[in-house]
C-alpha cells in the first residue's frame, strides 16, 4: 500500500498506479479522484499537505501533491489536452498507453515517440483560472529572479520544448497542450525593454502568490470571484517558459500552427515563467463558505457542529468584550461601537428582484480630519476581518484608480480592478481625505462604481462594447466628517466622550492591551455570525407590523418604509450577535432604541451645520 509519503510527494506514481489497473476503463479518473478524497478524510491528512499560501514556492517539491486558498480572478477558453495517448518505443517498436491528465508536459521516454494518428488518444478539455493568494506574501529568493531574467535574455539556454509548440520528441518530455490561459504580462524577450512581470492582483500593491489553477471537469460550479481552496498537483516545469517569436515562426507542427494564432501580446501575458506563475492540476476543489482560518471550512459536519454549540456557550462574554474594545476604539461611543459590530456581522443573505438583502454600509461622520484617527480605525477592522481594504478617497486616487476591472482583449485577459473583491471583504472608505478639486471623467466613473456598489452590491466590469453586471457582498464602512458624498444605509454622527492627547498611541496601547486568544475569539464571533441562519415568526412579524401602522398613527412623519426596513435589518443583525436565531420581542424594541438614539444625534448635528445633512 502507498505510504504518506507517496501521495503527498510522488501523487503522479499513485495516479500512473490506478491508470494502469484500470486503463482503458474511463472510471480510473474517478478511482483517482475517491484515493485522493479518501486519503485527505483522514485523521488531520489536511495538515500534511504543504500550503502554497503558507511556504515560499522555491521550498516546495515539484510534482508534489499542495493545497491552495484563492480567489478565482479570471477564467480563460478551454484547453484541450491528450488525456490518454500511445507511444512507440523507436528501438523495440512497443505501443505503450501513457495518461496526460495532471501534467504539462506529456511523458514518453528518452526512446519513444508519441503516436498522434493512434486511434486509442483521447483528447479532452481542462480549463484555468487565474487565482491570486487571499493572505500570504511571500519571500523570493533573489537567485529565482537573476535566473528568470537570464532565461528571458537568452532564449537559447530554455528547453527546446514549450507546452503545445512544437510535436518534436527531446528527451523525456513531449508537449501535450495548448496554452490559453492569461495571468501575468510575461517579461519582454528584449535588452531594451523588460517590464516588471505584472501578476494582476486585484489591490495596488498587493503581493502574494498567483497560479493557473487547472480545472478538470465541474467548471460551472466554480465562477470570477469565488474563493476556493484546490488540492491539485504543483507544475513548475520551466519548459512553460514561453519561447522566443523566432522559433515559433520556424516550427512547422501543427500544433505550432494553432499557438501562433494568439497575438504577442497574449502570448506575453499568457505564458509567465513557472517559477513566478506555477501550475496547479486540480484533483479535489472545494468553494469555502468563509476564509477565516480559525472556523471549521465546513460547518455542516458533526466536529464542526460541536464547535460551533460550544462557541455559541460563551457569546454573551465575547460580545461585551468587543462591545467595550470598541468603544475605547470610538473614543467612549458606544452607539458607534454597537452599530459597528453590527455592521461586522452583515451580510447579503438574499436578493429580491434588484434588491440585495442584508447589505448595511454605515457612514461614520463626525471623524476627525487627522487621518491618524480614520487609518488607526482601519487597522483595528484589519485585525478583525479575514479580508479588507482602505481606500482612501482622494481626488488623485479617483482619477488614477483602475476601481472596475475591464476587459484587455489585444491580451485577452481580465485586467482587474480595485473593487474585484472577495466575498465579505470589508472595504472602508476615507472620505475624510477628500479635498476641493475636479473630478475628470475616469474619477466621475469610478465615483459612480462606489455608489452602484453600495446601492445594488454590484460591480460593472467593463467589456468595451458592453458593460456586465457581477454581483458581489462587500461590507462597505464611509469614514467622513460631515454626510458622505456616497449613499450609505445608515449614518451614524460620532461623539467622542475622550479626548485623548496622542492618538496614535491611544490605537497602539487598545491592541497591546488584547490578549492574542481574545483577539482570535472577536474573529470568530464575527465570522461565525454571518453564517447562521435567522427567522422571524409569524407571532412577531403580526407584532412589528402593528407596531408599525400604531407609529404611523401616531406621527406619519416619524417613519417610513425605509425606516422600516432598516429596524428590521438592526434587529436581525442584534438577534444574531447575542446567538438568537429568531427576532423576539425584546430584539426589536432594542433595535428601535437604537434608530432613536442615531436618529436624535443627527437630527442634532442637523440643527448645527444643516448644509452638510
Amino acid at each position: 500500500m502507498p505510504c504518506v509519503a507517496d501521495w503527498l510527494n510522488c501523487p503522479l506514481s499513485i495516479v500512473q498506479g490506478i491508470f494502469a489497473q484500470n486503463n482503458p476503463d474511463r472510471e480510473w479518473e474517478e478511482k483517482v479522484i475517491e484515493y485522493f478524497r479518501e486519503k485527505l478524510k483522514e485523521n488531520n491528512a489536511t495538515n500534511w499537505v504543504p500550503s502554497l499560501n503558507d511556504i515560499p514556492l522555491h521550498y516546495l517539491k515539484p510534482n508534489s501533491l499542495i493545497k491552495f486558498r484563492c480567489m478565482i480572478q479570471d477564467m480563460f477558453d478551454p484547453e484541450f489536452y491528450m488525456n490518454i495517448y500511445e507511444a512507440v518505443d523507436t528501438h523495440t517498436k512497443t505501443h505503450v498507453m501513457h495518461f496526460g491528465k495532471y501534467r504539462d508536459i506529456a511523458e514518453c521516454g528518452v526512446s519513444a515517440d508519441i503516436n498522434y494518428c493512434s486511434t486509442h488518444n483521447t483528447w479532452f478539455m481542462s480549463q484555468a483560472r487565474v487565482c491570486p493568494s487571499t493572505s500570504y506574501t511571500p519571500s523570493r529568493h533573489k537567485r529565482s529572479y537573476e535566473e528568470d531574467e537570464d532565461m528571458e535574455l537568452h532564449p537559447s539556454k530554455q528547453r527546446e520544448q514549450h507546452l503545445g509548440s512544437t510535436a518534436d520528441i527531446h528527451g523525456s518530455g513531449e508537449p501535450k497542450r495548448l496554452e490559453t490561459e492569461a495571468s501575468a504580462t510575461h517579461q519582454m524577450i528584449s535588452l531594451n525593454c523588460s517590464p516588471p512581470l505584472d501578476l494582476n492582483f486585484p489591490l495596488p500593491g498587493e503581493k502574494g502568490p498567483a497560479c493557473l489553477v487547472k480545472m478538470y471537469g465541474n467548471w460551472d460550479h466554480f465562477k470570477v470571484n469565488d474563493v476556493l481552496e484546490v488540492y491539485g498537483i504543483l507544475s513548475v516545469d520551466p519548459v512553460l517558459n514561453i519561447l522566443n517569436t523566432e522559433d515559433r515562426e520556424n516550427s512547422s507542427s501543427p500544433v505550432d500552427s494553432m499557438d501562433c494564432m494568439d497575438t504577442v501580446e497574449e502570448q506575453r501575458v499568457h505564458s509567465p515563467p513557472a517559477s513566478l506563475v506555477p501550475r496547479i492540476h486540480v484533483i479535489l476543489a472545494q468553494k469555502l463558505q468563509h476564509i477565516n482560518p480559525l472556523l471549521p471550512a465546513c460547518l455542516n459536519e458533526e466536529e464542526s457542529k460541536s464547535f460551533v454549540s460550544s462557541f455559541m456557550s460563551e457569546l454573551s462574554p465575547v460580545r461585551a468584550e468587543l462591545l467595550g474594545f470598541l468603544t475605547h476604539v470610538f473614543l467612549g461611543d458606544s452607539l458607534a461601537a454597537e452599530y459597528i459590530i453590527l455592521h461586522l456581522i452583515s451580510t447579503v443573505y438574499a436578493r429580491r428582484d434588484v434588491l440585495p438583502l442584508g447589505k448595511f454600509t454605515i457612514n461614520l461622520s463626525g471623524c476627525p480630519t487627522n487621518s491618524v484617527f480614520t487609518e488607526h480605525i482601519y487597522r483595528i477592522i484589519q485585525q478583525l476581518v479575514p479580508a479588507s481594504y482602505r481606500l482612501q478617497m482622494t481626488i488623485e486616487n479617483m482619477n488614477c484608480l483602475q476601481l472596475k476591472p475591464h476587459k484587455d482583449y489585444t491580451a485577452n485577459r481580465l485586467v482587474s480592478g480595485v473593487l474585484q473583491l472577495a466575498s465579505n471583504t470589508s472595504l472602508v472608505i476615507d472620505e475624510t481625505l477628500l479635498e476641493q478639486g475636479q473630478l475628470d471623467t475616469r474619477g466621475v466613473h469610478n465615483v459612480t462604481a462606489l455608489g452602484h456598489l453600495i446601492t445594488w452590491q454590484k460591480v460593472d466590469y467593463d467589456f468595451s462594447y458592453h458593460q456586465m453586471e457581477f454581483p458581489c457582498n462587500i461590507n462597505v464602512l464611509i469614514t467622513s466628517e460631515g454626510r458622505s458624498l456616497l449613499p450609505s444605509d445608515c449614518q451614524v454622527h460620532l461623539q467622542p466622550q475622550l479626548n485623548p492627547p496622542n492618538m496614535e498611541e491611544h490605537m497602539n496601547s487598545l491592541l497591546t492591551a488584547v490578549l492574542p486568544s481574545l483577539l482570535n475569539k472577536f474573529r470568530i464571533y464575527l465570522s461565525l455570525l454571518r453564517l447562521l441562519d435567522y427567522s422571524i415568526s409569524d407571532e412577531i412579524t403580526k407584532a412589528v407590523e402593528d407596531d408599525f401602522v400604531e407609529m404611523r398613527k401616531n406621527d406619519p412623519e416619524s417613519i417610513t418604509a425605509d425606516d422600516l426596513h432598516r429596524t428590521l435589518l438592526i434587529a436581525r443583525f442584534l438577534s444574531l450577535s447575542v446567538g438568537q436565531t429568531t427576532l423576539s420581542r425584546e430584539r426589536w424594541l432594542r433595535a428601535k432604541q437604537l434608530e432613536a438614539l442615531r436618529k436624535t444625534r443627527v437630527q442634532q448635528q442637523k440643527s448645527v451645520n444643516g448644509n452638510e445633512l
